[in-house]
């Protein structure tokens, strides 16, 4: 059996002409290898190159930096994060950079939250923790966070996090390479990557897609995202925004709305924290479908202005939109298309069809995995242990996320789903509705 379907497969391939082979995968071709290999290899290069040109200017607004000293407000808003406080407050304490203050809330705990971060306070080890009686949601967290900040940035932090001792200033000095940055996002790494065969994916996927993602759309300006687990703003910018909007997607959101006023969002790649993902595929795709939705919320919907010329008009957002929203959203559902024009043109090649599919997916992965090395800060691991998991990228990537981003998408679509996401308080997600947040 295997004889024969190995025999049948060298004939299919023998007799593929170039014309014929870009007919049965120009998606592959035209969709995913020059948009997610060619354009970020080419892009890539530039940022390396405009690093090495920019040496002198980042060491004299490194310099400029610890010149001013300024201080910096740590936020940390959660629920239940009391088996995290300690460790946390640990790594901050150990920073290279030593102007800071540090605020915890604890938004509606019913664990052990209050005690610790209540002894924490006492011992000097954090500055300020506020206890909300009753649960907000996130967005009222760091909102309730910012009005005892005094610091001229502030840095949004998760408590399930840990950084890099430098994290802090690496992530404070992209403001004065350019004074209209308001808004810097951190490097997210996994921190459980060994931990079951989902997490290991999550790690390939936050090293290459994610990270890599984010260095090539801050440099071409369409830098989209700051991470909710290490994420740097200007004060002065977060006040003319007034902080958080309800979320979920709220990391995304003030984003967009820092650069609808015009600022500029860049990602730090050495500005490096560690997080632990879901590590069943049952919770990883509840935070998926949480994550995808918030396209259709607050892209499609909330923001959609953006994709309409007016008088603050900006190109740049225009094109970040519509880059994202072409993606993510309709060649998502152009892949179905691919399937369909398969499943009626070629059902009898179907089986090899999937074959070359794989193959060249897992081609390019292996080859990104081990290119990109030139170009990541770096890994919590040996590039050999993931190699071998390389191959179960394409179903990860092109099956099982995908279909989750579709359901997502028709979710939020259709019956506005995320409004009913138990991440948020229902009371909170009843008035960002009435309110169209």
């Amino acid at each position: 059996m295997f004889e024969e379907l190995l025999d049948n497969y060298l004939r299919f391939l023998e007799s593929l002409t170039v014309e014929h082979f870009i007919r049965l995968f120009w998606f592959y071709i035209f969709f995913e290898f020059m948009r997610y290999f060619l354009l970020e290899f080419f892009v890539l290069n530039l940022w390396k190159l405009s690093k090495l040109w920019n040496k002198k200017k980042y060491a004299k607004a490194k310099k400029e930096f610890h010149f001013e000293y300024p201080l910096v407000s740590i936020i940390i808003p959660g629920k239940n994060e009391g088996k995290h406080l300690y460790k946390l407050v640990q790594s901050l304490n150990e920073q290279t950079y030593k102007n800071t203050e540090i605020i915890v809330v604890d938004d509606g705990s019913d664990d052990d939250t209050p005690t610790i971060g209540r002894d924490l306070e006492k011992a000097g080890r954090l500055d300020v923790f506020i206890r909300n009686e009753v649960r907000g949601g996130k967005a009222s967290g760091a909102n309730t966070a910012l009005r005892f900040t005094k610091g001229k940035y502030i840095v949004h932090l998760d408590a399930d996090c840990s950084y890099d001792r430098d994290a802090i200033e690496k992530i404070i000095i992209p403001f004065y390479l350019d004074k209209d940055v308001a808004g810097v996002g951190g490097n997210v790494m996994v921190r459980n990557y060994d931990e079951s065969l989902v997490t290991t994916l999550q790690a390939i996927e936050y090293y290459d897609t994610i990270s890599i993602g984010r260095v090539v759309t801050s440099y071409l300006g369409i830098y989209r995202i700051i991470s909710g687990a290490f994420g740097a703003f200007r004060a002065d910018a977060l006040e003319q925004v007034k902080g958080w909007d309800i979320g979920p997607g709220l990391d995304g959101d003030i984003t967009v709305k820092l650069r609808k006023l015009g600022y500029k969002i860049k990602f730090e790649q050495e500005a490096v924290c560690l997080t632990s993902v879901p590590n069943t595929v049952k919770k990883l795709t509840r935070q998926r479908l949480r994550w995808d939705k918030s396209l259709i919320r607050f892209r499609v919907r909330k923001h959609k202005d953006v994709l309409i010329p007016n008088q603050a008009f900006s190109f740049l957002n225009f094109f970040a939109f519509l880059e994202n929203i072409t993606y993510n959203l309709l060649l998502n559902f152009k892949w179905y298309f691919y399937l369909g024009d398969m499943l009626i043109n070629y059902r009898s090649m179907l089986v090899n069809i999937i074959i070359t599919n794989v193959l060249l997916y897992t081609l390019t992965n292996f080859f990104k995995f081990v290119v990109y090395s030139l170009y990541r800060a770096r890994t919590n691991a040996s590039y050999t242990y993931f190699l071998i998991y390389i191959p179960c990228m394409v179903f990860y990537f092109g099956y099982y996320l995908r279909v989750v981003r579709t359901i997502a998408y028709i979710q939020e679509f259709f019956f506005k789903q995320s409004y009913k996401d138990p991440w948020n308080p229902s009371k909170t997600s009843v008035h960002a509705k009435k309110m169209n947040l």
